[in-house]
């Protein structure tokens, strides 16, 4: 019996090899991963991070969970929030993540940042946490790597206490009229920029080739529905090159 199949890149892989596939690439982007997102955004990233936070409503007692937190911009804002509206923080926030590279460069911006949070290696799709924990659970730029989207969401979803909320950042399908120049900038120049400053087109050619393969805001409404979330609604932000999701669990 042949594996069933899955996309890394516009490339179908066998589902086994995928999460490996995905391992090599942010090992390899790893200590450029800041800078390239600088470029490849334009420096929008920035904006688009904050925004996300402003929509978290997090509270000084909250428990927060950061998945595929990388380099923990997320973190380091969510935190600075926190801290700036009550002086100090009285719940728990994890910073994650399943790559071990991604992850020593996000707990080291943390610690320069004077922010002491966990940063733990997990897998979004097999969560080490109990059911029923976390306040808020945010994914910036993580769920189009991951291998079974529809998993990890089953699983935030369980470890989300109830009226707790999901927030995800993520590329999605930018508006129609602009999507001849969005394709010139993403399959053109995007992976030239890898090359140059980080000695890595293959893996940026990866990024902008999953970034297509990601399901639209419709569709990643409607997968977030079918795993139980409710009152599901997306937000886009710059003509759709990415949008909000975000969701309850009832």
């Amino acid at each position: 019996m042949s594996n069933k199949k899955t996309h890394f890149g516009f490339t179908e892989v066998d589902t086994s090899q995928k999460a490996s596939k995905v391992a090599n690439v942010f090992h390899s982007v790893a200590s450029n991963y800041d800078l390239m997102n600088d470029l490849m955004s334009l420096g929008m990233h920035h904006i688009w991070k904050k925004f996300l936070v402003k929509t978290s409503n997090v509270k000084k007692n909250a428990r927060i969970l950061d998945i595929a937190g990388g380099t923990a911009d997320l973190s380091v804002l969510i935190a600075k929030k926190i801290c700036a509206q009550s002086g100090n923080f009285k719940g728990q926030m994890i910073h994650s993540d399943i790559n071990l590279s991604m992850l020593n460069i996000g707990r080291n911006k943390l610690i320069d940042q004077g922010i002491f949070i966990p940063s733990i290696l997990c897998d979004a799709e097999h969560l080490p946490f109990p059911d029923n924990y976390f306040d808020c659970v945010t994914i910036g730029f993580g769920i189009r790597n991951m291998t079974d989207k529809k998993k990890a969401l089953k699983e935030i979803y369980r470890v989300l206490s109830p009226g707790g909320k999901i927030l995800i950042l993520e590329f999605s399908k930018i508006w129609k009229p602009l999507q001849f120049f969005y394709d010139q900038f993403s399959f053109k120049l995007l992976p030239k920029l890898g090359k140059l400053f980080a000695k890595d087109k293959s893996s940026y050619q990866y990024l902008v080739e999953s970034i297509r393969m990601h399901p639209n805001q419709k569709a990643l409404k409607i997968m977030m529905e079918e795993e139980s979330f409710c009152k599901v609604e997306y937000l886009n932000l710059s003509s759709g090159i990415v949008a909000i999701h975000m969701g309850y669990k009832c």
